[in-house]
């Protein structure tokens, strides 16, 4: 089988609800990155055979198939075809997977996987919202309902279910959260994105701009003011400040064969070692991570300490901490320049935003491999090994 190579991988920095991105349209978001791809990789863009895009709330301006709009606002040529797909929260993860399945089936050589979400524009389930207020059927099938009788899927209610599990402390979670916000103060102040962000010029009071930097890090984050947030639920011990932040974002990863990269004369970052998708408890909902990686360990022929950097979505907190106690790895390795709960979780974007921060910090630390997974809708988990093409045994750097 062929092998897959990630050639560049670049994301927006993420806007607040309402924040600098919010007069960006998701269509022309998703353009300036599909863009900067070609732009920073120089490849031709006519070269570019398909385009994957992930977007989770396929309805207002993110309707019609933005993939596919995106492409039309872009400089690839309107000969390049798009598809926008839906696996929740892992939408553009799996949008690298099919990219990289179609590069090693020999089917395609170059393919852009990419994603896409303005919470702020099309907010989060308005999709049933709208249809549901306007009296067009119901969210919960018969068929469903009998296999499920008077159960509501909730991801707030999965995450506090994980939480008791693992018998999890509001404290301990607020220090999780916590301790995102100041990781990604270091590596905003470190100047570790700059490789990965796209700046998008927007138009502010004071006139033109370019957004550069994550809009929801919090740089005064504090132990008192973590504690001070109002939980969720009454009996629970989740907060918004322990959940992934709202966001708007757009995100990109160019993915091509052995044969493109001699033809282009590109240069690979990092190659594809392993792709893995498994489904599990749709109640629960987000404990998935947690098998999904014991399973694409195995396959891949490696254990969690061969690992040298993991990015697991922090939707909730309490979602990587029972990752980490269930897998024992290392916490020093795990979303070591802050995650969601800090930079903003843009549904759909999400997944080749964590690909694009795991690929360059990696190479920055001179590690091996690179693990990323997420907690997805109906309890699906994703799973992507990446190898960093220019590690060398004995070589890695100090962080």
């Amino acid at each position: 089988m062929a092998e897959a190579y990630i050639v560049e991988a670049v994301r927006t920095a993420g806007g607040r609800r309402g924040g600098k991105l919010a007069g960006v349209h998701p269509v022309d978001l998703a353009a300036r990155v599909l863009d900067a791809i070609i732009d920073r990789s120089g490849i031709p863009a006519e070269a570019v055979e398909d385009v994957v895009m992930g977007c989770v709330s396929q309805g207002g301006e993110q309707a019609g198939q933005v993939g596919r709009n995106a492409v039309l606002a872009s400089k690839l040529p309107q000969s390049v075809p798009a598809v926008t797909i839906d696996r929740q929260c892992g939408s553009s993860q799996q949008a690298v997977q099919f990219a990289a399945q179609a590069v090693m089936s020999g089917t395609q050589d170059v393919v852009i996987a990419a994603g896409v979400e303005s919470m702020t524009r099309v907010p989060m389930g308005s999709t049933f919202k709208l249809f549901y207020d306007a009296g067009l059927g119901k969210n919960k099938s018969p068929g469903l309902e009998e296999k499920y009788p008077g159960i509501v899927f909730n991801q707030f209610a999965g995450a506090e279910m994980i939480a008791k599990k693992y018998g999890f402390t509001r404290e301990a979670l607020d220090d999780f959260s916590l301790n995102s916000h100041r990781k990604a103060v270091a590596a905003t102040q470190g100047g570790k994105f700059r490789d990965e962000i796209v700046p998008i010029a927007i138009e502010t009071a004071d006139g033109a701009e370019e957004h550069t930097a994550d809009e929801g890090i919090r740089y005064d984050a504090s132990a008192e003011g973590m504690a001070g947030v109002k939980k969720l639920s009454e009996d629970g011990v989740l907060t918004a400040a322990s959940s992934s932040q709202i966001c708007d974002g757009a995100s990109a990863v160019l993915i091509v064969s052995a044969e493109a990269l001699k033809k282009y004369d590109l240069k690979p970052l990092a190659k594809i070692v392993n792709l893995t998708v498994t489904a599990g408890d749709p109640v629960v909902m987000l404990e998935e991570p947690l098998f999904a990686t014991d399973k694409a360990l195995k396959r891949a022929g490696l254990s969690i300490d061969d690992i040298d950097l993991y990015e697991v979505n922090e939707a909730f907190a309490s979602v990587p901490m029972a990752w980490l106690h269930h897998t024992k790895a290392d916490p020093q390795k795990l979303n070591v320049n802050g995650g969601a709960i800090a930079l903003g979780h843009p549904l759909g974007a999400s997944g080749t935003k964590l690909m694009a921060t795991l690929v360059h910090e990696l190479r920055r630390r001179g590690g091996r491999y690179g693990l990323q997974t997420m907690c997805e809708g109906g309890g699906v988990a994703n799973v992507t090994i990446i190898e960093n093409c220019d590690w060398q045994d004995g070589d890695a750097k100090a962080a």
